[in-house]
């Protein structure tokens, strides 16, 4: 399975768009237009997963540049999550004044 990361989307741009587009070059297992936590808007980007790699890279290949709603989408292949590092306080914490 391939993660695709898809940024420089439209906020109007909406998961049935991206599944539309991307099932054309084949199964479509997942599609996640990310939101901001605090407006709940959309931030610009989405990850579309894909099941088959040879679909996903034609995908990748032929979509990358490509104007949906007036932007042109920029794809890669989405990199693991790392693991939280536990040294580093990355929770919004670090906004508030501690004492």
């Amino acid at each position: 399975m391939i993660n695709i990361f898809v940024r420089n989307l439209d906020p109007t741009t909406t998961e049935t768009q991206l599944r539309d587009l991307f099932a054309s070059y084949g199964s479509v297992q997942s599609v996640t237009v990310v939101t901001d936590r605090d407006t709940n808007g959309p931030r610009g980007f989405a990850f579309v997963e894909m099941a088959n790699d040879a679909e996903a890279g034609s995908a990748m290949q032929s979509l990358n540049g490509f104007r949906l709603n007036d932007r042109e989408m920029q794809l890669n292949e989405a990199r693991a999550k790392d693991d939280h590092d536990t040294d580093r306080d990355s929770s919004r914490e670090h906004r508030r004044h501690k004492i």
